[in-house]
């Protein structure tokens, strides 16, 4: 066995147990200049190499590529053996990550499938009052949820609007303010 470092040990122990050897993220306070050092040491090594990062399936970046792609660090066959594992098990784990990925199911133009809310929650509260054909205020979903003033525009910006990807419009009504409505598109 080769003469590693504690921190090349860490590093391929900690890649050897992550799905596809990616040996990124790094040990906790290796960074900058000291883990560019490491890793390039342990690259020359043939203990790690830089491959393409697949973003679909969360892998870490190591560096940027710069024409919008990225790479991350795997650890290779050499590298496990370096750590002591089984040369037949590293041949198997490094033959898994060079296998073609499946390809991602073609996606359909259907329209996705409205997100059922739970009936009796504040939320379906919330949507049922911006349901109603004059709408609803801040201060009227306040009154009715109990929640603070913030908590419901929160809910309305993120959960409603981001999130369940509502169609919630805000008017200026004299003698109300801002009235708040969620268009019932006939579902």
């Amino acid at each position: 066995m080769p003469d590693l470092t504690d921190t090349q040990s860490l590093i391929l122990t900690a890649g050897s147990r992550r799905p596809g050897n990616l040996a990124l993220p790094l040990p906790k306070g290796l960074a900058g200049a000291a883990a560019k050092m490491a890793v390039t040491k342990m690259i020359e090594r043939g203990w790690l190499q830089e491959v393409d990062a697949t973003p679909r399936r969360g892998e870490p970046l190591w560096r940027e590529a710069g024409d919008g792609h990225g790479t991350t660090l795997v650890v290779t066959e050499e590298g496990l053996l370096a750590i002591g594992i089984d040369p037949v098990v590293a041949s198997a784990v490094a033959s898994m990550r060079k296998a073609k990925p499946k390809p991602d199911p073609v996606p359909t133009t259907e329209a996705a499938a409205p997100i059922p809310g739970r009936a009796g929650t504040k939320q379906a509260q919330i949507i049922a009052m911006l349901k109603r054909p004059d709408g609803a205020t801040i201060a009227e979903l306040v009154a009715a949820t109990g929640w603070l003033a913030h908590t419901v525009r929160g809910s309305i910006s993120g959960s409603l609007k981001k999130k369940l990807g509502l169609p919630i419009t805000a008017e200026k009504v004299d003698g109300r303010g801002n009235v708040y409505r969620l268009e019932d598109k006939g579902d």
